[in-house]
């Protein structure tokens, strides 16, 4: 069975790294990896450097130019990746694409996938991010698709919604959790050695990006965020970089300020797996409003601050902090969660991401599905009352 794989940022290939070591070393399967979007940005740390640090071959590459970050740019991205698809599915038509999550770029290569009648494999379908315009291209990716690897059953019955064949929709739990298991993370010692900093008496991982829904918002929202931090003098910050989103550059340009400025701060583009989530291990709480705080942060028993509405509709465990982009409801908010009283709350709950085990479920999903003719597919029709 040939099996195309798609990767477009340092997040996802986080996420797909441990099931592409699986489908290389299962028999009777032939993984290509196609790397595109942001992996080839120097804004973004040339992030395609980690999959060769991985030993994993990446036999079709997509490079675009990310310039700047305004509708006119990123539309040209999506259009170069559209051609440059074309080009690859002309020479490599896999019996199945695999592709994971909502990015405009992941979407441009489902567009050409589907024109060359290539089936789909979607994971993380059905979840909600009302303050990302990323939630209509996730959507748009699994009316595109024609297996669905979801995370759980409240995702499961939205793709079903979307008028998916529930034979089709599989719950499988999240890839993050797999990732985390998977990994000997390094300790504290370990990541000052490396990374060249020392940590302080509190630590904070800092993800922010666009609420792309919201046009000319990232200027005042960076500042409230940033102006809150200000006041924990004696913490440690750690930024990492802002996705190749709408506005993204402002928000960048304002971080680097701030580090420059703090003794305490850093800035990393491209942290790499192993010490991105080591650091996610260390640290008292992430802020920001990054999905990696409601997928990965739980699973280290860690609290997040989730700021704004961008990752407003997804499912949160207790251990998360909702507030609004607001100085003072920032304070209030991390100051909660660093509290010994607020982590006693979320001590020992689920989450809503599941268990270890998503690698294997997509793997034995995929053998039963090789032999299928799966491209041709009926709107599944919900029985309403009228």
């Amino acid at each position: 069975m040939r099996i195309g794989l798609i990767t477009s940022t340092r997040a996802d290939f986080g996420l797909l790294k441990n099931l592409i070591f699986s489908l290389k070393n299962t028999k009777n399967f032939k993984l290509k990896i196609i790397a595109s979007g942001s992996h080839f940005s120097k804004n973004h740390g040339y992030s395609y450097k980690e999959i060769n640090e991985n030993k994993i071959k990446i036999d079709y590459k997509i490079k675009c130019k990310f310039e700047n970050y305004g509708p006119k740019k990123l539309s040209n991205v999506f259009s170069e990746t559209v051609k440059k698809s074309s080009k690859i599915f002309e020479k490599f038509q896999p019996d199945i694409l695999i592709i994971l999550g909502d990015r405009y770029e992941v979407l441009a290569s489902a567009v050409t996938a589907h024109m060359f009648r290539i089936p789909i494999a979607h994971i993380h379908g059905g979840e909600v991010t009302e303050g990302a315009i990323d939630d209509a291209f996730r959507h748009s990716i699994t009316k595109l698709s024609h297996i669905h690897f979801v995370a759980n059953k409240i995702y499961k019955n939205r793709v079903i919604q979307l008028g998916e064949n529930p034979k089709n929709v599989y719950v499988v739990g999240g890839l993050g959790v797999d990732c985390i298991k998977a990994q000997k993370l390094l300790n504290k010692k370990d990541l000052e050695k490396k990374l060249n900093f020392r940590f302080r008496k509190k630590n904070f991982i800092i993800n922010f990006h666009p609420e792309t829904i919201n046009k000319k918002k990232a200027k005042i929202q960076i500042n409230e965020l940033l102006s809150s931090l200000k006041i924990f003098k004696n913490a440690g910050f750690f930024f990492t970089a802002p996705g190749a989103d709408l506005e993204s550059g402002i928000i960048m340009r304002k971080i680097k300020k701030f580090v420059n400025k703090n003794k305490n701060a850093f800035l990393f583009k491209s942290l790499g797996q192993k010490n991105y989530l080591s650091l996610l291990k260390v640290v008292d709480c992430m802020i920001g409003n990054s999905s990696s705080g409601i997928l990965e942060m739980p699973v280290f028993n860690k609290s997040t601050v989730n700021i704004g509405i961008r990752q407003k509709g997804r499912e949160f465990s207790k251990s998360i902090i909702s507030t609004e982009i607001d100085k003072t409801k920032i304070i209030k908010a991390i100051k909660k969660a660093i509290s010994k009283n607020f982590k006693k709350t979320y001590k020992n709950t689920s989450h809503p991401y599941g268990k270890y085990g998503a690698t294997q479920k997509i793997l034995k999903i995929l053998k039963k599905n090789k032999n299928k003719k799966i491209f041709y597919k009926k709107f599944f029709d919900l029985k309403l009352k009228n």
